[in-house]
């Protein structure tokens, strides 16, 4: 039996990721394709739908992070280009063969773990070979890469189909990290190119590069955060016209008149100043709704913004709404997005939390529903 769930809710705008997606389309040159990046799922806004509708909207190369995220992609029968940014790891090479993902190649290893499964199997498995062209994480090292091509090329089992890089400073315009990057990626491509390897698909800019950065020679970019409407930094806040995805929602559970002088909430870190009218929505940090929000965190009711006070809880957060007339049990408070005309945008968030977009999208929990709204 179907009862009514708990009055929060994640409203996800589909027509704002088509708009959002043709902002990074529009930027990309004449020679390249997106490579959507729905990994983390989709960053918080569901992986399964979010790829569906991208895929409406003519997509067909996709990036996520394990297996475990490919396989719910597989499982919707998702057959597209799939791309695992984080490897194969020990134990999961039958996997990449069986539901035909690509792997990104980090290191020597796991290239002779996947050639020996895909000869087992007299086949051959399409990779990614990623280069650490600066970004200090994970990849092949110029002096590695040059050591490993000559064993690479004679692996039957491994096709390079593609060459990648990550920019670690494309967020900071005015930095020269990432040109000594991109010097870097394209010295080590034809470092391959020379070894006899051509890779079909080369691709090195994320939503930050390419809003900020040209790479003529990549044949993908790969846009991931700017899909879902957060800025990849503020250098970009007056180059991009990206719409939030996400509308983050609640409903009042109860509505409580205080005195003036009444403490609320844990550890009474706020005082009532005055006789008060105070909101109680069924939404804390078990949600996404982080606990640094107590006491300045705000929610749109009736076009305005109102304030949360007092220290948010797990299942529950108060807001100050003696400002807005007619307040009624039931009312709907949007806390991220945007509602009548105002906005709480994930950047905002960020700010406040002294953290980026991304953490605040993927931090959204399980336990709040996600409701798609078509393209219009």
């Amino acid at each position: 039996m179907n009862y009514p769930s708990r009055p929060t809710w994640a409203e996800i705008d589909l027509s704002a990721l088509h708009h959002n997606l043709q902002q990074a389309i529009n930027l990309c040159s004449a020679n390249q394709r997106i490579l959507a990046v729905v990994k983390a799922d989709a960053y918080g806004h569901g992986a399964v739908p979010v790829t569906q509708a991208l895929q409406s909207f003519g997509i067909s190369d996709f990036a996520v992070a394990t297996l475990e995220e490919a396989l719910e992609l597989r499982h919707a029968e998702m057959t597209d280009k799939l791309l695992v940014l984080g490897s194969c790891f020990p134990g999961q090479e039958g996997a990449f063969l069986q539901h035909n993902l690509m792997p990104t190649l980090l290191d020597k290893d796991t290239a002779l773990r996947l050639n020996a499964a895909a000869v087992k199997q007299q086949r051959q498995l399409k990779i990614h070979l990623k280069v650490d062209s600066g970004m200090g994480r994970v990849g092949f090292l110029p002096g590695e890469l040059r050591e490993f091509l000559p064993q690479l090329r004679q692996f039957d089992g491994l096709v390079i189909e593609g060459f990648m890089s990550h920019l670690a400073c494309a967020d900071e315009l005015d930095s020269t990290v990432t040109t000594d990057q991109q010097a870097q990626f394209l010295t080590m491509l034809q470092m391959v190119r020379e070894a006899g390897v051509e890779p079909r698909e080369i691709h090195l800019n994320n939503s930050a590069g390419l809003s900020g950065w040209e790479c003529p020679e990549c044949t993908l970019s790969r846009p991931g955060i700017m899909l879902y409407g957060g800025l990849p930094g503020s250098d970009f806040a007056s180059k991009l016209d990206l719409q939030p995805v996400m509308h983050l929602q609640s409903r009042i559970a109860q509505l409580r008149q205080l005195p003036a002088g009444s403490g609320i909430s844990y550890g009474h870190c706020y005082h009532a100043p005055a006789d008060m009218r105070v909101a109680v929505l069924p939404i804390g940090y078990a949600d996404g709704y982080n606990r640094l929000l107590s006491n300045c965190g705000q929610g749109i009711l009736r076009g305005q913004k109102i304030p949360v006070i007092g220290r948010v809880c797990m299942d529950w957060i108060m807001l100050d709404v003696s400002a807005v007339t007619d307040v009624a049990v039931g009312d709907c408070v949007t806390l991220l997005g945007s509602a009548e005309g105002v906005s709480i945008l994930g950047d905002d968030w960020a700010e406040q939390l002294n953290t980026i977009s991304y953490e605040v999208f993927c931090r959204i929990g399980s336990r709040v529903p996600r409701r798609y709204l078509p393209k219009k």
